[in-house]
């Protein structure tokens, strides 16, 4: 489950540095309810896969320099002998 919760708290911070309006890296924290430290190994993590996250005191976002996509599917299903059955796709 913490990995799930990790993909979407990237997917979360993926978006608000498109739209450009994290805020401040406190800000930020507040709006995911995480801690300051948690954001910075998150964002450790998008530059990982290739990101380049910079940020802009000016206007006080992140943004990305370049091009990036992040985009994250889960899906779930049991099956027995009869066959599969999916119970979540998201």
């Amino acid at each position: 489950m913490k990995t799930i919760k990790n993909l979407r708290r990237l997917n979360q911070l993926h978006e608000l540095i498109e739209q450009e309006c994290t805020g401040s890296p406190k800000q930020l924290a507040s709006r995911l309810h995480v801690s300051e430290r948690l954001i910075y190994c998150l964002m450790e993590q998008l530059r990982d896969y290739g990101a380049t996250v910079r940020y802009d005191r000016g206007r006080r976002t992140y943004f990305y320099q370049g091009e990036f996509q992040f985009s994250v599917n889960i899906s779930v299903a049991v099956g027995d002998q009869n066959g599969m059955t999916q119970i979540y796709a998201g």
